[in-house]
C-alpha cells in the first residue's frame, strides 16, 4: 500500500543506529565532520538516501549525502570550502580534504512558497528554491527506501514511511500515489527498474501494473535526461538484469523505438545474443573495478539497425564507409526525439562501427596501424560478440586474437600469410600479348 502523502499525518520513527548495525566507523570523516560543524553551529544535519539505504543493506556507499535545516547561504559561511551550485534547487558542495560532500537543505511543500517569496531577495534563491522542514522534505523523495534520515553523531536513524520496514522485506515502494508521482516526473519510473535490478527488489504491486500503462509519457522527458539515466540503468553492474526489466515493463520500446523494431535473435538470444553478452561483460568489469565506456553498450544497441540500413544503402557510386556514415547519422537523427546520444559519444559509437569492416577486411598494409588504433579494443570487443552471436566466423575473430597475443617478430609472418593467402589478379589477354 503506498505511503500518503500528508507531513500532518506522519509520524517519525526514531531507532538507535548500534540496532539496525550501523557504526560512525562506517561513514565517511568528512561527512560526519560537516554534521558535527552544522550542529555545533544550532542546525539539525544528517545524512539521507542512498547511503543511509546502501549502509543499512551492507554496501559501502559511493557517496555520503547530507541534509540539513540551514540554508545555502549559511552552509557556505560555516565552510571556508564552499561552493553553491545548482539553478533549480541550490546545493554546496562542501570540500573536506579530497573529499567532496554535497549538503542540501529541506525541501518544503510548495504551501511553503509563498512566504519564502518575502524572503527571497535576502536568500536570493531560484524559483524552485523551497526549503522547509524535515517531515515535509520526505514526502519531496521518491522511494520509502531513499527517504531515511541517519545521524552518526546522534546515532539515531529517522523513518517517516517504513523504509526500514521495506528494506528488511526487499520491496520497492514509492511515496505517494504511483499514478500521480510517475506522471510528475516519468523518470522515476526508470530508477524504479534501476533500483529493482541494481537491490534485487520486488516492485510493490500497484506501481508494477502501472510501469506497462504509463510508459509512453517517458516522450514527454527530455532526450538528454533519459540519455543520462539510461547509463545509470545500464551501467551499475546489473546492466542484463536492468535491460530485461526495460523491456519486461514495455519502457524500452519508447526509449528506443525504432531500434527495437529491428532488434533479432542475434541481438536479444539470451546465452549469445549481442546484446545480453555486451551487459553482462559491462557488469562483470563493474564488479572487477575496470573502466566502462557508454559508447560501446550504446553501439550495441543501434548496431543492428545501422547494419541494416546501410546494407540498403549498399552500392552506388559512395564508398562502403560513407554508406556506412550516412546510416549512422541517420539512425542517430531518428532517435533524437526520444534518447539525445551526445556528439562525444556517439563519435566514438561511429568509429567502433567503421572499425567492424576494417576488421573483417583485414587489409595487410592497414593491420599494424589498426592494432595501436585508440579504439581498437573496445571494437575487438565488439568482433567478439559478433563472433559469438554467428553474425562473423570464429576463424576471423580467432586471428584478431592470436595476433595480439604472439611476439611482435611474428605479427608480421601472420600478415604476410594474409597477403599470401589473398587471390592473385589475372592478367589480361590484352597485357600479355603487349609484353609477347
Amino acid at each position: 500500500m503506498s505511503v500518503g502523502r500528508s507531513s500532518a499525518a506522519l509520524h517519525a520513527r526514531r531507532v538507535p543506529a548500534s540496532d539496525l548495525g550501523l557504526s560512525i566507523s562506517d561513514v565517511s570523516p568528512a561527512a560526519v565532520s560537516i554534521i558535527r560543524t552544522l550542529q555545533g553551529s544550532g542546525f539539525q544535519a544528517e545524512m539521507v538516501g542512498g547511503c543511509v539505504r546502501d549502509l543499512l543493506l551492507g554496501w559501502s556507499p559511493k557517496d555520503f549525502d547530507v541534509v540539513t535545516n540551514a540554508t545555502p547561504d549559511q552552509i557556505k559561511k560555516l565552510f571556508r570550502r564552499a561552493r553553491v551550485i545548482g539553478r533549480r534547487f541550490q546545493l554546496v558542495h562542501v570540500r573536506i580534504g579530497r573529499e567532496v560532500i554535497e549538503v542540501s537543505t529541506y525541501r518544503g511543500s510548495d504551501t511553503g512558497r509563498q512566504e519564502q517569496r518575502r524572503g527571497r531577495a535576502k536568500e536570493k534563491m531560484a524559483a524552485n528554491n523551497v526549503f522547509g522542514r524535515r517531515d515535509e522534505d520526505v514526502l519531496r523523495r521518491d522511494f520509502t527506501i531513499n527517504a531515511l534520515y541517519y545521524d552518526p553523531v546522534k546515532e539515531v536513524v529517522t523513518d517517516y514511511v517504513d523504509g526500514l520496514g521495506h528494506i528488511q522485506e526487499r520491496r520497492l515502494e514509492i511515496i505517494g500515489d504511483p499514478r500521480q508521482r510517475f506522471s510528475e516526473d516519468p523518470v522515476r519510473m526508470l530508477r524504479a527498474v534501476r533500483f529493482k535490478a541494481k537491490l534485487n527488489l520486488r516492485l510493490d504491486a500497484k506501481m508494477e501494473k502501472l510501469l506497462p500503462r504509463m510508459a509512453g509519457t517517458l516522450i514527454a522527458v527530455s532526450p538528454p535526461r533519459l540519455f543520462e539515466e539510461i547509463i545509470k540503468v545500464l551501467h551499475n553492474g546489473h546492466g542484463a538484469v536492468g535491460f530485461q526489466a526495460l523491456d519486461h515493463y514495455g519502457l524500452l520500446r519508447f526509449l528506443f523505438p525504432s531500434a527495437t523494431r529491428h532488434f533479432n535473435e542475434q541481438d536479444l538470444n539470451k546465452k549469445n545474443g549481442l546484446i545480453p553478452c555486451a551487459l553482462r561483460n559491462t557488469d562483470q568489469r563493474v564488479a572487477d573495478r575496470k573502466p566502462v565506456i557508454s559508447p560501446f553498450l550504446f553501439s550495441v544497441l543501434l548496431w543492428r539497425q545501422v547494419e541494416q540500413a546501410w546494407h540498403m544503402k549498399s552500392g552506388g557510386n559512395r564508398s562502403i564507409f560513407e554508406n556506412l556514415h550516412r546510416s549512422a547519422d541517420r539512425v542517430l537523427e531518428e532517435l533524437h526525439p526520444t534518447v539525445r546520444i551526445p556528439r562525444r559519444i556517439s563519435a566514438v559509437m561511429i568509429e567502433i562501427w567503421e572499425l567492424q569492416i576494417r576488421l573483417e577486411q583485414r587489409r595487410p598494409r592497414t593491420i599494424k596501424r589498426l592494432l595501436s588504433h585508440r579504439r581498437f579494443r573496445a571494437a575487438y570487443d565488439f568482433l567478439l560478440l559478433r563472433a559469438g552471436s554467428g553474425e562473423v566466423s570464429d576463424a576471423l575473430a580467432d586471428w584478431w586474437t592470436k595476433i595480439q597475443e604472439i611476439p611482435p617478430a611474428d605479427v608480421q609472418r601472420m600478415i604476410q600469410g594474409l597477403q599470401q593467402s589473398k587471390p592473385r589478379r589475372k592478367t589480361s589477354t590484352r597485357r600479355k600479348r603487349k609484353h609477347s
